[in-house]
């Protein structure tokens, strides 16, 4: 004897949704360097009153294998994380490691002097100083009683 369901139409809707939100989850969520694609480094910025600070983590990389330009108000960094030679007669049980070629991008929150501008790379940590234009740091006006 075989049983009867009832299709409730809301029950297949709520699948749908479930599959939605998984997807967005994986997609937005999921470290870039699990789901097969070059991950973007970490980056940090920060401002004084005299400077834009910008802080990339790029482990593995060598100084000269990373490329940064200003163009406008968009700082750009260009790279390779480079794939180190697979072990054949292993068997990887977690593959974490990103390779590949990066572009990041980010917009300046403020005008920048590009021609004053520094980079040190040490440890790993690439670190961008680009001093403010003159136009936009902040000034003082001292106030005379009478």
């Amino acid at each position: 004897m075989s049983n009867l369901i009832r299709w409730e139409p809301m029950r297949e809707m709520m699948t749908l949704r479930e599959a939605m939100d998984r997807l967005f989850d994986e997609a937005f969520t999921r470290p870039l360097s699990l789901s097969g694609v070059s991950a973007m480094p970490a980056i940090d910025m920060y401002q004084t009153d005299d400077e834009v600070v910008v802080k990339a983590a790029l482990p593995g990389i060598k100084a000269d294998d990373v490329q940064i330009s200003v163009t406008g108000d968009l700082l750009t960094l260009r790279g390779e994380f480079k794939q180190e030679n697979e072990k054949k007669d292993a068997t990887y049980h977690i593959r974490e490691h990103r390779y590949g070629t990066f572009e990041r991008s980010i917009m300046l929150p403020t005008d920048v002097q590009t021609d004053k501008a520094k980079a040190d790379f040490e440890n790993g940590i690439l670190t961008i100083t680009l001093p403010k234009a003159e136009a936009v740091k902040p000034k003082t006006i001292t106030i005379k009683a009478k």
